[in-house]
């Protein structure tokens, strides 16, 4: 547990502007780009959610889109069909279940079309300020790396991390390693001779270890 909190207090100086890299103004479209940032990346979502949002501000608006329409502002995101679908969905059950309004309790996020745990914990912590562990790729990977948990289903890993650290701190840790593991951490080729938190980790060696190498590996921003 020390060890575990070590790692993050040194994550948070290393990153101290993390935070969720999906564009958003309210609980509604946070929601929205969560859900379409599947299989693409957050800036090509960022790119395409201004249009959208323009179009379909909240989720009465949305649930009455016109498909085709919702189909072109999100076609650039790729899988469109299945995006759009699970567009209107989300946006018909927010208006039949909750007044048009996102929930803000776990429990009824995740009952949600197309919502899950983590879809749901980007949402409570981004835009209701409830604390959650979001496990995407990037914390699952970092997780096992640093030795906090061996497991790989990711409600088990969010629950064997939380235990290591206080609430209040899950969402920032969240972005803590996620930022990590997008820039330095990379699932096939860490940056460890350039890692922050190298001494603790029981995986040091997965990557170069050789500065100059492993600098050039760094990312400054997430992927594009």
């Amino acid at each position: 547990m020390r060890r575990a909190r070590k790692v993050d207090r040194v994550l948070a100086e290393t990153y101290p502007d993390a935070h969720a890299e999906l564009d958003f103004d309210d609980p509604f479209q946070l929601l929205c780009v969560t859900v379409l940032s599947a299989q693409t990346t957050d800036v090509r979502v960022n790119k395409a959610s201004p249009a959208l949002f323009a179009a379909y501000p909240d989720a009465k608006s949305m649930a009455g889109a016109d498909r085709a329409h919702l189909e072109q502002l999100v076609g650039p995101l790729g899988f469109f069909r299945a995006k759009t679908e699970s567009l209107l969905k989300l946006s018909a059950a927010l208006v039949e279940r909750y007044d048009g309004q996102v929930p803000p309790r776990l429990e009824d996020l995740v009952t949600l079309p197309g919502v899950g745990r983590k879809t749901a914990n980007v949402v409570l912590g981004n835009a209701f300020d409830v604390p959650g562990i979001t496990v995407d790729t990037h914390f699952g990977r970092l997780a096992r790396r640093l030795g906090w948990t061996d497991e790989t289903d990711p409600v088990k890993v969010e629950h064997a991390v939380g235990a290591l650290f206080p609430r209040k701190d899950w969402t920032m840790l969240s972005h803590h390693l996620i930022w990590h593991g997008r820039r330095r951490c990379h699932a096939k080729k860490p940056a460890c001779g350039a890692c922050p938190v190298a001494r603790w980790c029981p995986s040091y060696g997965e990557g170069p270890t050789d500065p100059e190498v492993a600098a050039a590996l760094v990312r400054t921003s997430g992927p594009a």
